[in-house]
């Protein structure tokens, strides 16, 4: 098995294929973080041997140790550890002190479902192991169960936490996190994360891990478009291709913070979970609290060491369903195209053009339904605008299928107007506090999804509006945060778990409707990226990546978001120019060369094109539908980032490994016909490599030493080269 114990020296081995995770019991009783990183082949570990304990000055010692200075495993506050704990509590005399004693463990094969939550799984026993180590509080009788699994063939560790109240009193919950450890080195760092906003999503972002705390989260009830649920701790000399780099991501959509504290000793301290703002949970005797996953990698080769483990993770052991491993279909979105200003034919004839061009879903956007002609009505009123669809959704889905597409529709199931049906006979409804004014956001406020009726609700009306037509694609959209959190059905003392319960909602809707309808693909968005997150990916095979479109700007975005998330996860359009978000005007070629490298699709009314523009979209089509596969199946390089040189890069190596595809652009050009070196990566040396356009051949090792050589040829250029190894 992947996981051992030595009863000996009280020391757990976690190993994956290149890493390995040790802890211990310190003193026999306190579980000290020993290592996470290269591969431990040792037997026979003793902690003496790996760590010498010191008792500092104004360091308080418990049973003859101060905590203070040990590197914990997982720290519960009013310990003598004053540093930030992963567990916090209230008890029933107002204490807020914590001590949990080692109660004993058990290793399993597989990997368990976590009740209520999405998760990373195994569809073999054999592919993990499960490592339970239960604590208990001998005052308050609390359980305390941390759970880790270890992927047998990935180099990939998760971590979450199970906590059980069997005392007699309420016990009230302040503070769970998913994972947290120690480095008893912590200055040779720095904290790498991707942090935004809205049509700026998940731009890269790195700063020295100093003394003190420093951390990401979001208090907006999603994991927001300004920092996604990922951070990475990297060596400072580390870079794409060298260095150790540890990777730490959350299988959340809410509230979440991660972050980094450093003592006057530079030991670091690293955790990821629930964000403890505005959270209590009230756990009542007899009752459970599951924790969130938090996942884990460490590379000793760089960010892309780190990424393809991610990667390979996210796209075989978290998306789950029919279009996990099956191509998807080229679509289109007529929002830039119309917005709300469309009827039947407009649509129809839009479609029209589409499937000559090699498009093959319609997907229907915002506006169908209730009397929404503008953003400040109808969301709840989900039946067809007859004005604007005379013949209903069924009449247009016929009309669209009967062209040889499929038909897709967008949604925003959490939300509701004030003008809306669903207003005016259910404003309880809506998140609220009793007595207080509600803000709006985009003129719409956001549906109490703690509230079992109105779950039942939206799952209800799902269901009707898409059994009622062949509809084959749903974009599920959320175009606001919460504010003044709060629910009319929840107690005074359980008003601070909204937001979690909130979570679990939507959850509980999204698995119903994934099992009830498991032939319909869902895209998730949330005004572009605002919930691209690993949790969202549980349910949805992709998310919509901005509402960004610019080509420029989606060479940082889409960058940045391969630190964690692999293509086939990237919803990504060919639009109209000048651009709708930042009004840049970019060739129609490099357009398609950003798309393609997601989940490909056009946001634009084909008719408006030039004939001799949509000769080049058959193209691009085309070419997607030969490579795209590829391009989602493939091991990803990152070659050149914007956010370090003038220049995007990114290399695909097809899983046979004989084929190689590289997207290479220009942000800006430069004068004096500059030119920029390209060396590929993940090449076979010794191999011969044949440019298909071209038909002139290199040498792997002359590919990778030496490169090619690209001319910049102005502003937003960009090139595609595909290679077949000979």
């Amino acid at each position: 098995m992947s996981i051992r114990f030595d009863e000996k020296n009280l020391v757990f081995y976690l190993n994956t294929p290149n890493t390995s995770y040790l802890f211990g019991l310190y003193a026999g009783r306190i579980p000290m973080h020993i290592h996470y990183g290269k591969k431990i082949t040792a037997d026979s570990l003793a902690m003496e041997d790996v760590y010498t304990y010191v008792n500092r000055g104004f360091s308080p010692v418990y049973e003859g140790v101060s905590d203070n200075d040990l590197p914990l495993e997982f720290p519960c506050f009013g310990s003598p550890d004053m540093r930030i704990p992963a567990f916090h509590a209230r008890y029933q005399d107002g204490s807020t002190v914590t001590k949990l004693t080692y109660q004993g463990h058990r290793i399993e094969a597989g990997k368990p479902k976590l009740s209520g939550l999405p998760a990373t799984y195994v569809e073999d026993e054999k592919e993990a192991d499960t490592l339970y180590v239960e604590y208990r509080d001998e005052l308050t009788n609390l359980k305390l169960t941390k759970i880790y699994t270890v992927y047998n063939d990935r180099d990939i560790i998760t971590s979450t936490v199970n906590i059980e109240n069997n005392g007699i009193d309420t016990v009230e919950l302040l503070r769970v996190m998913s994972m947290s450890f120690d480095i008893l080195d912590g200055r040779n760092y720095d904290f790498i994360h991707l942090q935004g906003a809205w049509a700026r999503e998940r731009h890269i972002e790195k700063r020295p891990v100093l003394n003190g705390g420093q951390y990401i989260d979001s208090k907006r009830g999603a994991s927001s478009h300004h920092h996604n649920p990922f951070f990475c701790l990297a060596e400072k000399n580390a870079t794409e291709y060298e260095g150790g780099v540890y990777g730490f991501g959350l299988v959340y959509s809410g509230n979440f913070i991660g972050g980094t504290e450093m003592n006057s000793e530079d030991q670091l301290r690293a955790y990821l979970g629930l964000n403890d703002f505005n959270f209590r949970w009230m756990l009542q005797p007899g009752e459970a609290f599951q924790a969130p996953e938090a996942i884990m990698t460490y590379s000793d080769k760089g960010f892309h060491k780190m990424s393809q483990a991610f990667h390979s993770l996210v796209r075989k052991r978290l998306c789950r369903g029919k279009f996990r491993d099956t191509e998807r279909p080229v679509l289109i979105n007529n929002w830039e195209a119309t917005y709300f200003d469309f009827d039947e034919e407009k649509i129809v004839n839009i479609a029209s053009t589409a499937k000559e061009l090699g498009v093959e879903l319609m997907v229907l956007d915002d506006g169908w339904f209730g009397h929404r002609d503008t953003d400040t009505s109808s969301l709840g009123d989900w039946y067809p605008d007859p004005k604007k669809l005379p013949n209903g959704i069924s009449g247009l889905a016929k009309r669209i299928n009967d062209l040889g597409m499929q038909f897709g529709l967008w949604f925003e199931p959490e939300m509701i107007s004030h003008d809306s049906d669903l207003y005016r006979a259910h404003p309880e409804w809506a998140i609220q506090i009793k007595g207080r004014k509600q803000s709006v956001g985009r003129h719409q406020l956001v549906l109490d999804l703690s509230r079992k009726d109105v779950c039942d609700y939206i799952i209800g009306f799902m269901s009707d509006v898409l059994s009622s037509a062949p509809i084959s694609y749903v974009k599920w959209d959320m175009n606001r945060y919460i504010s003044e959190p709060g629910s009319l059905l929840l107690s005074p003392q359980q008003q601070q778990e909204f937001h979690h319960r909130y979570m679990l909602g939507v959850y509980r809707v999204l698995e119903e409707l994934a099992n009830k309808f498991p032939d319909v693909l869902f895209e998730g968005c949330s005004g572009g990226g605002g919930r691209f997150d690993l949790g969202m990916l549980y349910y949805y095979p992709q998310i919509w990546t901005s509402d960004d479109t610019d080509a420029v700007e989606r060479m940082y975005i889409q960058y940045g978001t391969s630190m964690l998330y692999p293509t086939t996860t990237m919803g990504a359009h060919v639009s109209a120019v000048p651009n709708h978000q930042v009004h840049r005007v970019t060739p129609l070629k490099t357009r398609g060369h950003m798309a393609m490298m997601g989940r490909f699709g056009y946001e634009l009314d084909l008719n408006t094109l030039t004939e001799e523009e949509k000769e080049m979209v058959r193209e691009q089509i085309k070419t997607y539908k030969k490579w795209g596969q590829v391009i989602h199946e493939s091991d990803m390089y990152r070659l050149k980032s914007p956010f370090e040189s003038n220049y995007f890069g990114m290399e695909f190596i097809s899983q046979d490994r004989k084929n190689v595809i590289v997207v290479y652009a220009s942000v800006m050009g430069e004068p004096c016909d500059k030119y920029d070196r390209l060396l590929l990566k993940g090449l076979e040396l010794d191999a011969t490599y044949r440019d298909i356009d071209t038909g002139k051949t290199y040498s792997g090792s002359v590919l990778e030493h030496i490169g090619l050589a690209m001319k910049n040829d102005g502003d937003f250029v960009s090139k595609m080269m595909i290679f077949e190894k000979l």
